[in-house]
């Protein structure tokens, strides 16, 4: 009985964020537009200086989507911080928990309701990059293990994005603590390869976790070598939910009146 209710509530939660993303379009909207925007001003305006540091006459294209890919999950996770921060210093979570439902089904709502977005945004974006001239190598094999990979991603994104949004205590307070996640691409392997940065610079992207992902992707969708970067990623991916899922539901308990 516990468990129906549980996707019941569940149900209403992510019917309620879905109706909010109809109403408020604008984050959603912004979690395309700007990654799109990066994507067509790196390959049309700076596409010839880049291709020469990738040598070989790869395409840019193909080389820079995957990094664009990795901005695009983290713009939505940023409309998913501010709208959990509203519902938080707005006090609709406060009426939530003072009404027969489960407490889960709040967080679990916004979660789901933030994956579906930010997938469809990452389609959008794949689609339109194809327009541009990507053109992935996957079978439909890898295809599938790409968008699993994605999922799981956007998954522990969105859970730190939660915890980002419940903790900070304004709406502006809850999007400037996702720009690291927006922007954190640029200082990996996404735009350039690792090997064209000063040492320092090299060191970091090379061991952030960015890097091990967007090659995970990289690997997927145009058969590059994958090597350790997969596993590692992954773990990165496991790590970073457990940590937003234990920081989310700890702000969620506390008391939401500011």
């Amino acid at each position: 009985m516990m468990s129906t209710h549980v996707l019941t509530d569940s149900a209403t939660m992510l019917r309620r964020d879905l109706r909010h993303m109809r109403r408020y379009p604008v984050m959603a909207i912004s979690g395309v537009v700007t990654p799109t925007a990066m994507m067509l001003l790196f390959v049309f305006v700076f596409g010839g200086a880049m291709s020469s540091s990738l040598g070989g006459g790869s395409s840019y294209i193909n080389y820079l989507v995957p990094g664009i890919l990795m901005m695009t999950l983290g713009s939505g996770c940023a409309a998913t911080a501010v709208g959990i921060n509203m519902d938080m210093t707005e006090g609709i979570v406060a009426r939530f928990r003072t009404m027969p439902i489960t407490r889960a089904s709040v967080l679990t709502g916004r979660v789901v309701g933030s994956l579906i977005r930010t997938l469809i945004s990452a389609a959008l974006v794949i689609l339109v990059a194809m327009i541009a001239g990507f053109r992935p190598t996957a079978g439909p094999l890898n295809w599938v293990e790409a968008i699993g990979f994605i999922t799981l991603l956007t998954l522990a994104l969105t859970w730190l994005a939660i915890a980002l949004g419940m903790s900070a205590k304004s709406p502006e307070g809850a999007n400037g603590s996702t720009l690291l996640l927006q922007f954190g691409p640029f200082i990996s392997s996404g735009f350039v390869r690792t090997d064209t940065m000063p040492v320092g610079v090299r060191w970091f992207a090379e061991y952030q976790p960015f890097t091990p992902m967007i090659e995970t992707m990289r690997g997927l969708l145009l058969g590059t070598p994958i090597g350790s970067s997969g596993v590692i990623a992954t773990v990165w991916c496991i790590a970073i939910a457990s940590v937003g899922y234990i920081w989310a539901r700890a702000a969620y308990n506390r008391n939401p009146i500011r």
